[in-house]
């Protein structure tokens, strides 16, 4: 029986490229296109009919990011945009030495910030990770990789550190460190990019794997590292997890002195956001709640009052995407299927990292997905072995097409009225759509990925099962337009080159199947052609 079936599966999924073939043959009939096509990079996209206007005198002006009433999938940054608040989507590259410099030598190489700045400027990014570490020394591939600056100055006299140099005075902060959190964080916000603020490393303060990454050998509050007697290890076994606990009250009051200083220095800027730890352990969970309720109470202190939005990533190991959707922070990264991104709802901004859910990992797919999902997709960025590499030989062999994909997920956000958009999976057959049906400027886009259209018939069939098959690249889509019965404009958009193929217009209203014009990943965008 079981051959049978898959024998009459087999039929099927025959039956159905044998369509696509004679629907790709037929696609000039189906979907006229121009006689011209354009470079994505390129274009310059102008929102319709997205001038900013100001309700009255005493409307919002621009600031710093919080969730958008309008759509709390996404920031805002105040600014009204024909009564309703600009979405600011973001997106980007990030990689670890961009402020901490790191490497296999001491003094490790210099990164180069404003090159960097560079790199997501060419890929149009606006958004990184500015990335922290907490220990002095120790990598995941050994003992010899360094970072520097850190936040505390070191003694005048008692030798030595584990990096060699003079013990640290915690009750000193280094002012260099703080000086170039504020040049950089002031650099990226003159070029228009918005900064995640890294406050602490889970990988500074305990091994993620024992037989090579031992950081607490070479962090501050280590009592061999310090002269004011402060022990991290209260457990005596050789790591630091307690300090990303509320075990130790000395060490949370030193981590609120850091806090503290950080935002001294940097909360008159509008650009900035927080992050409280990377990818610290599952025990971490009230000691970050505790750290998100801190800024938030300091922050009103201030003469300005500015709230900056204060985000939680997922714990590892041991981690629980509940614990960051149930905390205080403003927005999450969760560890999730890089294959099958979760629905955003607005319950919490979900920037969605490919640090947090597989590594150094993804492909252009993922991007669209996440996207179309409602997410704020960025992308754990190795940039440079050389200098950025943390020792470590990374490949990905897809980063270029990520990074492109990113850029061009930003060029649709401002393009189209993202604050009306939802992601409405049940619209159309590959589960990927962003839509706004129903008013008199519908608009929809529908991501399309390459070989999906097998894997689409045998869901219908409800047989999970990976099958192995030489595809034709093209896809179809079914996409309900009930909800627009309008005239509306086709467009197509090929992320492996950038390019736009206009495909004239269609009537709404009812059920229509479309077949991308090209091989590859595909994204559909419908749009009211009403002026």
């Amino acid at each position: 029986m079981k051959n049978k079936r898959l024998k009459w599966v087999g039929s099927l999924i025959g039956i159905g490229v044998s369509i696509l073939i004679l629907l790709v043959g037929n696609r000039g009939r189906l979907f006229p296109q121009s006689d011209s096509t354009t470079s994505l990079p390129t274009i310059t996209f102008t929102p319709r009919d997205l001038t900013p206007t100001q309700t009255s005198p005493d409307a919002p002006q621009s600031g710093p990011l919080f969730a958008n009433p309008d759509n709390p999938r996404y920031f805002t940054d105040g600014i009204l945009v024909n009564g309703k608040y600009k979405v600011v989507y973001l997106t980007g590259s990030h990689t670890w030495c961009n402020f901490t410099d790191c490497g296999n030598t001491n003094p490790p190489p210099v990164f180069d910030y404003n090159e960097f700045l560079d790199f997501l400027e060419a890929h149009n990014h606006n958004f990184f990770r500015l990335w922290r570490a907490e220990n002095v020394r120790g990598g995941e591939d050994g003992d010899d990789f360094w970072f520097y600056p850190m936040p505390y100055a070191r003694s005048n006299s008692e030798c030595c550190a584990f990096d060699g140099g003079n013990k640290f005075d915690l009750n000193q902060f280094n002012q260099e460190y703080f000086d170039r959190l504020l040049e950089r964080v002031k650099l990226a916000d003159e070029r228009g990019f918005y900064v995640s603020v890294m406050l602490f490393d889970g990988w500074s303060i305990e091994t993620k794997f024992p037989d090579t990454h031992q950081p607490w050998k070479g962090h501050p509050f280590n009592v061999n590292n310090n002269v004011n007697g402060v022990n991290g290890d209260l457990d005596g076994n050789g790591q630091g997890g307690e300090t990303h606990t509320l075990a130790n009250e000395q060490i949370t009051a030193l981590q609120e002195a850091f806090v503290r200083k950080v935002i001294d220095m940097v909360n008159d800027l509008d650009n900035i956001l927080y992050e409280i730890s990377n990818e610290s352990s599952g025990d971490s969970k009230d000691w970050q709640y505790h750290m998100i309720n801190f800024i938030k109470e300091y922050e009103a202190t201030k003469p300005k009052q500015q709230q900056h939005p204060v985000g939680m990533t997922v714990a590892w190991p041991n981690g629980s995407n509940e614990d960051v959707l149930n905390s205080p922070a403003d927005w999450i990264s969760q560890n999730v299927d890089i294959e099958s991104p979760p629905v955003a709802d607005g319950t919490k901004i979900i920037i969605a990292d490919t640090d947090h859910i597989c590594g150094i990992c993804g492909d252009q797919q993922w991007v669209w997905k996440s996207f179309t999902r409602g997410e704020n997709p960025i992308f754990m960025d190795y940039y440079d072995n050389a200098i950025s590499g943390r020792g470590i030989p990374f490949e990905n062999e897809k980063q270029d097409e990520i990074r492109a994909s990113l850029g061009y997920t930003r060029n649709y956000a401002e393009r189209m009225n993202l604050v009306e958009m939802a992601p409405m999976p049940e619209l159309c057959s590959t589960g990927y759509c962003l839509a706004n049906p129903g008013n008199d400027k519908p608009e929809y886009l529908v991501f399309l990925s390459s070989g999906g259209t097998v894997a689409g018939l045998l869901n219908r069939l409800d047989i999970q099962r990976n099958i192995s098959l030489d595809l034709p690249a093209d896809s179809w889509v079914d996409v309900d337009l009930s909800g627009s019965p309008l005239e509306l404009l086709v467009e197509w958009f090929n992320p492996s080159d950038g390019i736009i193929i206009t495909a004239g217009t269609i009537q709404g209203g009812t059920m229509h199947t479309f077949t991308a014009p090209f091989s590859g990943d595909a994204v559909l965008y419908l749009y009211g052609s009403n002026p």
